[in-house]
Formats: structure tokens, sequence, C-alpha cells
């Protein structure tokens, strides 16, 4: 009886040990904010974002969220995309788009700007990275 109780508790350990085993991805992911620069910048001017998503270990880059706000008050001029899944993109994910300074977007001098560029796995959380860059925005 001693051995059959030991038995069955070997092998409920080896049960729940093995359910544990989730493979863990290593998704090693960057978003390599190109553009723009940290440079000043001026109200009216156009903006050009390139970001490349990239997975160093060549892992599938399925969403991404990339926004610029003004840093103290929060205000967002824009924010991409509407649905952060890209897909099944395997590897590199290459952004390129064009915002203007605008007064009528809420922009105005001597303020603070942060674009923030996030990549994350399949779900929630998973290998999140977060890059900024923050320049200062000068009156015409």
């Amino acid at each position: 009886m001693k051995n059959i109780l030991f038995a069955i508790l070997i092998l409920a350990i080896a049960f729940f040990s093995a359910c544990d085993k989730t493979p863990i991805i290593d998704y090693d992911y960057h978003a390599h904010i190109l553009s723009p620069s940290q440079d000043n910048k001026t109200v009216g001017d156009t903006v050009h974002i390139v970001i490349d998503f990239e997975s160093h270990t060549g892992e599938t880059i399925h969403h991404i969220k990339v926004r610029l706000y003004e840093k103290e008050f929060g205000t967002e001029i824009f924010n991409y995309p509407s649905d952060p899944h890209v897909g099944e993109t395997s590897g590199s994910y290459d952004l390129h788009e064009h915002v203007v300074l605008a007064e009528s977007a809420g922009v105005t001098g001597h303020t603070n700007w942060v674009l923030e560029a996030k990549v994350w796995g399949e779900n929630e959380g998973d290998g999140e990275v977060i890059e900024t860059v923050q320049f200062h925005v000068m009156p015409k």
C-alpha cells in the first residue's frame, strides 16, 4: 500500500510539473525611432515619423502603437493605428507617416512633445517594448 501511494504521488508531481512547461518566446523587440530627432521644431512644421519595428530573433510583429502627445497636458495629435494588430508581419514592420504641428490641432509654442512607439507580441505585454523621443516646439 505504501508503494502504491508513493507511485501515485510521483505520477501526480510529474503530471503537474509537465503542465507548467509553457514555452517562453524570446521576442527581442525593438522600436527604432529614426525620425523625428530631438531637435527643436516650430509650430507649423511637418514632422516625418519613421520607425522600424523589429524582432532581433525573427519573431512575428503582432501589435504596434505610435502616439505623439504634449508632455505636460497630454494633448494627443497622433495615434496610429486605430487597430494595433498589424497582422502576421515576420521579423519587421516599417512605419512612415507625416504630422503637421498645427495650431488647429492644439500645438502651441514652448511646449515639449513626446513620440512614443510601442511593440508587443500576440498577447498584451508579451515582449513589450516602448521607445520614446522628446522634442521642444517653438512658436512661429
